[in-house]
């Protein structure tokens, strides 16, 4: 058992933050979360991540920093608006806390929310380990800026973790909240070719991967998604036989990007990330392929 740490999560109100910090508190760690105006519980420390206001004496005291702020991507249409506000919330938090890391005599390990986006929105079916060329388009930039937010930590000699997260399945919340609606209605559908692969990890998987990341000396970019990338049409005959639904359905490319625009290029892309940096830190998956990951997020 690693000895108790110092956690301090950005982002702890969320989907996989909720999930981390019970998690981190389970395993004897102690955790402070930083939380938007009053800070409230014992628990919590108020910041603005926009102002750069943020308890440094904190940061000086914390083991491991790790942030997942950000507004979220689903939201559609991303009017120009929202497109800056989704860039925004990301590097000014990062920059925030790498700042006050960076500031700190014995600076904290920076574990830094990213994205398999960062590789771009389709590379057909080339594999991609963390050492794999950056991609195109407007998550990728955005993916490139925030990773680039975690500078001054690095330049200080943090230990810095670049969290690029793939699909997060769970039926709590996420992607798979959503999908799981029109397959119990009208049955699943394979979208274009269904030929583009798919990159997922169960929330179970990715919280216990983000843990084993504090607690191993473990820096640079890390996938988190399983070895066991599927294809849409896999996945999709996957996902309705776990809810009992049926996969007769097609959804050709053109009709989806009459119908979806921009958003049709995520849907259609294709990203086959490889877990290199996990499997070399030692790291094994409770749920390491697809039925076991399902089996998982849908609790059967």
């Amino acid at each position: 058992m690693t000895e108790p740490l110092r956690v301090v999560v950005g982002g702890a109100s969320g989907f996989l933050g909720t999930a981390l910090v019970d998690e981190l508190r389970a395993r004897g760690h102690a955790v402070t979360r930083l939380v938007r105006g009053d800070a409230g519980p014992a628990d919590a420390s108020p910041w603005d991540p926009v102002s750069g206001q943020i308890d440094q004496r904190l940061i000086d005291e914390a083991d491991v920093v790790v942030n997942l702020s950000g507004a979220g991507i689903q939201r559609w249409p991303r009017t120009k608006a929202y497109k800056r506000e989704i860039l925004d919330s990301r590097v000014s938090a990062t920059s925030t806390l790498a700042r006050a890391v960076a500031r700190s005599r014995t600076p904290a390990a920076l574990l830094s929310g990213s994205g398999m986006s960062y590789y771009g929105a389709d590379r057909g079916d080339t594999v991609l380990p963390e050492s794999a060329t950056p991609g195109e388009g407007f998550l990728a930039d955005v993916t490139h800026q925030w990773e680039a937010a975690t500078a001054p930590a690095a330049e200080a000699g943090a230990r810095v973790c670049l969290l690029r997260t793939s699909l997060v399945l769970d039926e709590s919340g996420g992607a798979l909240k959503l999908m799981a609606v029109p397959f119990k209605r009208y049955g699943g559908a394979v979208l274009g070719s269904g030929e583009q692969y798919f990159s997922y990890i169960s929330r179970r998987d990715w919280v216990r991967a983000v843990v084993h990341l504090a607690e191993h000396d473990v820096s640079g970019p890390v996938n988190l998604a399983t070895a066991d990338p599927v294809t849409n049409r896999t996945f999709t005959h996957e996902l309705a036989r776990a809810l009992d639904a049926k996969a007769f359905l097609k959804a050709p490319a053109p009709v989806l990007k009459l119908a979806l625009g921009g958003l049709s290029d995520e849907l259609l892309g294709s990203l086959r990330l490889e877990p290199r940096a996990l499997s070399q830190s030692g790291f094994s998956f409770e749920a390491p392929d697809l039925s076991s990951t399902l089996a998982d997020a849908l609790g059967s």
